[in-house]
């Protein structure tokens, strides 16, 4: 059976009555072509722009390798000049990534190239969205975002391939107790149905991102990125109007976090290997009951 992936819907416009009746509410992946058009950096951000704007910042880089058990989940490979990363991402394939850094915190002017959506939905947080870059063949692990928010993610320069999945498969995709990320001892792209069988039958959807489209990822959805090529993208987000997903989420940042870095703190390999061990557990749980129903 393996993976059962469809293609995300895709628009070039959307009113907001449709917008909101048909993803919003029923928390449904959306790709935009053209939700981007009146936005000056559709033309204007460009890899030697960037550069000129915040070349010389100092950047931290994230790399493919399993995290460290001993460190919190958002720890740096490396670092580099930013502009020095982009020459590399343009000139050969890596597998260092960037996020976790904002280029418009360091050069303002960058808030008068883009627009949020607000004529789709309001409850958007980020006065500097998050950037993020990488390398042709680079790859954002299987996670979902631990603050619950709708995003409108727009890609520059390139393609990036997405899946996406349904907060309601994170036994099934072997989550991570504690955390917001799955086991990272598997490949969702090409997965051996053998080693982790709970991923056989799991249901998700997938697209290509090129240059200027915007995919509207609802809250709580699993994602995984692969660069194809050097590229980046903006992310803008925004609450969703339940209350409960608002707990949620502040429950995730402040007491899930804190206690799981304590954990990775005090027992490291120890701590994670009970974890890992408890979400092939739960998996195999949720695969023979045959949920998600």
């Amino acid at each position: 059976m393996g993976l059962i992936l469809s293609q995300i819907d895709r628009v070039d416009h959307i009113t907001r009555e449709d917008f909101v009746t048909k993803y919003l509410n029923t928390r449904k992946p959306l790709v935009i072509r053209k939700a981007t058009e009146t936005w000056p950096a559709l033309q204007k951000w460009t890899f030697e722009y960037l550069k000129e704007t915040v070349g010389d910042q100092l950047v931290p880089l994230y790399d493919s390798s399993k995290a460290d058990p001993s460190k919190p989940i958002n720890a740096a490979a490396s670092e580099m000049k930013f502009g020095d990363y982009i020459d590399l991402i343009q000139r050969e394939p890596t597998d260092l990534r960037i996020f976790l850094f904002d280029p418009i915190k360091h050069a303002p002017g960058l808030l008068q190239d883009y627009r949020s959506p607000t004529d789709l939905m309001g409850g958007f947080l980020d006065k500097y969205p998050n950037m993020f870059f990488g390398g042709a063949g680079s790859v954002t692990f299987l996670h979902y975002d631990i603050d619950l928010a709708h995003i409108f993610h727009t890609h520059f320069q390139g393609r990036k391939h997405v899946m996406l999945f349904d907060y309601k498969w994170k036994e099934r995709l072997y989550q991570i107790p504690f955390a917001t990320y799955a086991l990272e001892d598997y490949d969702i792209e090409h997965p051996d149905f053998s080693k982790f069988p709970a991923l056989d039958g799991v249901e998700g959807q997938e697209t290509i991102l090129e240059h200027g489209d915007t995919l509207f990822m609802p809250t709580g959805f699993w994602h995984w990125m692969k660069y194809l090529e050097g590229s980046f993208s903006i992310s803008l987000r925004a609450w969703d109007k339940s209350w409960a997903i608002k707990a949620k989420s502040l429950y995730n940042l402040t007491i899930q976090r804190n206690i799981d870095n304590f954990m990775k703190r005090r027992y490291k390999g120890r701590y994670m290997g009970w974890k890992e061990e408890l979400a092939v557990k739960r998996a195999d749980a949720a695969l023979a009951a045959h949920l998600p129903k």
